[in-house]
């Protein structure tokens, strides 16, 4: 399955997103993070992403006559290169963004069900800002945001740490040739 149709779909995303920060889950554990989807589509999407090397298999243990696999998402094959990105057709970059904004809506709405959900102490933020920019300050603009994010990436689960999903989106919203 080539990359796109790979990444494309909300519910694999969701389960890149759960399994983020070198963390170790069985697929009934995901299940229990992404308890809005059913049991049947969650293994099936961690059959897809571990057949596509996705998702290496971390160890596994035999419990009640089953054997329950334990996953680990593989960083290097969860990515999406820039020359992958350009050899998209714009009904590819259709699809991906509608994906991504499937995701966004199904991980929004899975927070807002919880007991606890607190958006003011949360921090959660959905705010859009329409920003005037020559070229270079665009790749400024890209450069500097990228600087803030990239480090984050790293850091591992700990007990003090909640993950956050950030979702920068960037595109022009008029023809730059027009009056």
């Amino acid at each position: 399955m080539d990359a796109l149709k790979l990444f494309a779909h909300p519910v694999r995303l969701r389960i890149v997103h759960a399994m983020a920060g070198n963390r170790v889950f069985t697929t009934s554990q995901l299940c229990d993070l992404i308890p809005d989807v059913s049991k049947a589509t969650v293994y099936r999407h961690v059959g897809v992403l571990a057949d596509a090397g996705v998702l290496g298999v971390d160890g596994e243990e035999r419990i009640r006559g089953a054997v329950e696999r334990r996953y680990r998402l593989r960083r290097d094959r969860a990515t999406v290169d820039p020359e992958m990105i350009a050899a998209l057709s714009r009904e590819d970059h259709r699809k991906v963004f509608e994906a991504a904004i499937a995701t966004l809506l199904a991980e929004f709405n899975a927070y807002l069900d919880r007991d606890h959900a607190d958006p003011v102490a949360d921090s959660v933020g959905y705010r859009q800002h329409a920003l005037w920019l020559s070229p270079d300050e665009l790749a400024d603009l890209i450069e500097k945001m990228r600087a803030a994010i990239v480090p984050h990436l790293a850091h591992d689960p700990e007990p003090h740490r909640t993950r956050y999903l950030l979702s920068p989106i960037l595109f022009p919203i008029e023809d730059p040739s027009a009056p």
